[in-house]
């Protein structure tokens, strides 16, 4: 099928967006790896993992305890929110009224749009000293899982919504014609149809995790120490950027650029995991 003028001009304009955003990210990376070099060209990789401690200007470099900080964090949040928010689809796709289900995912989007400080604050003020009744000193790895959770839970919401969504109603009526339950049909129709947008939205919501500062800063207690348990204080990447690149100099401050580096390869990790994933098995 040939292709109008309009056709082929549009699917230019698209391919020129597509290889410019895959230039800024190449972009991204050179400028980290440059910033980086600095004391990449005499600090081995294997020292920011094996030195005693984080005392850039000692010379000491270990990123181990904030990788487990984020890692831990971004894993706990995820684990939490995946349930929530794919119950929390299934409901207002399948199970709730046509106006709540309208109002529901309204809330949720609002949720979306608050800024990360508000829920930082309000963690901050109201959830870390819950925790501190418990175990103190309440900010903790903990409050950063549970602040973290309701920040990526309605984007792990609305894609799936959106993904059941797009799931075509002829495979819904082929449900029902074969007599299938509610739960059959989500189960053994839904779900798999939606597959890959849900896996999708899941791995957005973890990148989100990963490079969340302000709300994880505020509420986490900022002690670079490896997390023994989830009322332990800890620092994770991003903080540790926001909090020491206002003064770093020198070595110290190409260190945080390797930190950004890691974050950045950590994402673009989970970006090709979630497109292996997504893939849709293929039958002969």
């Amino acid at each position: 099928m040939s292709l109008s003028r309009a056709d082929r001009q549009l699917a230019t304009l698209l391919r020129g967006c597509a290889l410019l955003a895959a230039a800024i990210v190449l972009l991204i990376l050179l400028f980290l790896v440059k910033e980086s070099w600095p004391v990449l060209r005499h600090v081995a990789l294997i020292r920011f993992v094996s030195d005693a401690s984080w005392h850039p200007v000692d010379g000491l470099y270990k990123l181990t305890p904030m990788l487990s900080a984020t890692f831990y964090s971004t894993l706990g949040a995820v684990l939490l929110a995946t349930p929530l928010g794919v119950a929390s689809a299934l409901f207002s796709r399948y199970y709730a009224p046509p106006f709540l289900a309208g109002c529901y995912r309204r809330l949720i989007e609002l949720l979306a749009g608050i800024p990360s400080v508000v829920y930082g604050f309000w963690g901050l003020i109201t959830l870390a000293p819950l925790i501190g009744n418990l175990h103190p000193p309440g900010v903790s790895l903990l409050a950063g899982i549970l602040v973290l959770t309701l920040m990526i839970l309605p984007t792990v919401a609305l894609t799936a919504d959106a993904a059941l969504a797009a799931v075509p109603i002829a495979y819904l009526r082929g449900a029902a014609a074969l007599g299938l339950s509610r739960w059959g049909l989500i189960s053994g129709v839904a779900l798999p149809a939606a597959r890959s947008g849900i896996i999708a939205g899941i791995m957005l919501a973890a990148g989100r995790a990963i490079g969340e500062t302000m709300a994880v800063l505020m509420v986490a207690g900022n002690v670079v120490q490896q997390p023994l348990g989830l009322f332990d204080s800890v620092r994770t990447l991003t903080a540790n950027i926001a909090l020491e690149m206002a003064y770093a100099t020198g070595d110290h401050r190409a260190a945080l650029f390797v930190s950004g580096l890691a974050l950045m390869s950590t994402v673009l990790v989970l970006v090709g995991t979630a497109e292996l994933l997504a893939r849709e098995p293929h039958h002969d």
